[in-house]
């Protein structure tokens, strides 16, 4: 399977990117992974976030291929625990789905655009996160779900 992750903001602090880094080694055996980390929009007046919402939106969609199946990861989303997520990648490797794209948007959010191009929304919790962590965490969770798909020591 090809797993592309589109990110909205820079990644700038070292462990965050050494555990990301460490993930994606991981991850190779299981799938192809990229990550597209796409610039913020800068947001100069707050009373113009949704259009900078919008042109992140359709930097985001820009690449995403047609026949991709997008997981957003939303505020509003459906909470799964790891077991499921596993299950969710599972059904969608068995459902002949190639390319998997999983969205995180900016600190502002993420673009109504996107959100009605996703096939499902996920949420990690209804904590709210620096969306640099979600990027961590997402992969981690990618990871453990491929572990927990092969039964695989790792999932506990």
């Amino acid at each position: 399977m090809n797993i592309k992750i589109i990110a909205t903001g820079k990644l700038k602090e070292k462990y965050l990117k050494d555990g990301i880094d460490e993930f994606m080694k991981r991850l190779t055996p299981y799938a192809s992974v990229e990550i597209v980390e796409l610039p913020a929009v800068e947001i100069k007046d707050e009373h113009l976030v949704q259009r900078a919402l919008k042109e992140e939106g359709d930097k985001v969609l820009s690449f995403i291929k047609p026949q991709a199946y997008v997981i957003t990861l939303e505020i509003g989303g459906k909470i799964l625990s790891s077991e499921e997520f596993a299950q969710k990648i599972e059904m969608l490797t068995n459902d002949g789905i190639s390319e998997l794209v999983f969205v995180i948007g900016s600190s502002c959010g993420i673009s109504s655009v996107v959100s009605e191009r996703a096939d499902f929304k996920l949420s990690f919790s209804k904590m709210t996160f620096l969306h640099q962590f979600a990027r961590l965490m997402l992969i981690e969770q990618i990871y453990r779900a491929f572990k927990i798909i092969k039964h695989e020591t790792y999932h506990k």
